[in-house]
């Protein structure tokens, strides 16, 4: 699903963050990465949907090179869910508002695209495609969505009130609400229960247990090497912007190769 070439990012002070990755993510796959602070981790996930741009390299999305500055990076995106370190929610909206607002925009531009197609086809004299919705069923659909995928985690009731209101575990599930509510193909999470309360990240942890249950293909990064042992299907181990190991969660944290990953795993497990 995800071809990494070469992909090499440099700061202007001339800081090397990622010298030249190059990884594959296949569908399906939980791959999660791990390594010291600074290493480049958030850097490599943000760099996958072009929140980063790439300094060079490429990074390959369903056959797609994002890399490439003809590539219309909004587009893709839709398919790549992200979830972040502090939630990112919209605190003037409410928590139904903050996850219909792509999905009713993406709607809109899709309905806008159809009526200029159906014009000129008019025009050409070429039959119209009569599927056109309104305003109002644009946003009872992806109110619909919402609920239902709020009721799935058991905030349902949350719906009509402000993110100010919500604890930073149920912000966080919120935050992964929304990303789904775009039928995303590939999901990124960066340090997604960092910035929680200890009693907070099992309630996060495991609705991406769940998530990861359902086949979805996902990236994640964590310094929780219990949490990362339990969800992953392969491992990434970065230092210094480079991937110096890589295998199941066994082999990495019983078989270490690396001198530097088994020095990283001496202290955090």
């Amino acid at each position: 699903m995800i071809e990494i070439s070469h992909l090499t990012k440099t700061f202007g002070d001339g800081k090397s963050i990622l010298n030249d990755i190059s990884e594959h993510i296949a569908e399906g796959e939980k791959v999660v990465i791990i390594g010291p602070s600074g290493s480049g981790k958030s850097t490599f996930l943000r760099c996958l949907n072009c929140m980063e741009d790439p300094t060079s390299g490429s990074i390959f999305f369903r056959g797609q090179d994002l890399a490439d500055f003809k590539v219309d990076i909004n587009l893709a995106r839709r398919h790549i869910g992200m979830v972040f370190q502090q939630f990112n929610l919209f605190h003037n909206k409410t928590v139904l508002e903050n996850i219909t607002l792509a999905p009713i925009h993406i709607a809109k531009e899709e309905r806008r695209k159809l009526r200029r197609k159906n014009f000129m086809n008019r025009i050409c004299g070429k039959k119209e495609i009569f599927d056109t919705k309104s305003t109002k069923q644009i946003k009872l659909d992806a109110q619909g969505k919402a609920m239902e995928l709020l009721e799935k985690i058991g905030l349902a009731d949350k719906a009509n009130v402000y993110p100010s209101t919500l604890s930073g575990g149920q912000k966080q599930r919120i935050a992964i609400v929304r990303a789904l509510a775009m039928n995303p193909k590939v999901m990124l999470f960066d340090e997604p229960t960092s910035a929680l309360d200890p009693e907070m990240v099992g309630e996060v942890r495991e609705l991406i247990k769940q998530l990861a249950k359902t086949g979805m293909t996902m990236v994640i990064v964590t310094h929780e090497m219990r949490f990362a042992r339990e969800i992953a299907t392969r491992l990434c181990f970065i230092d210094q912007g480079k991937i110096l190991e890589t295998g199941t969660p066994e082999e990495i944290f019983e078989h270490p190769k690396h001198e530097r990953l088994q020095e990283f795993l001496s202290k955090v497990v």
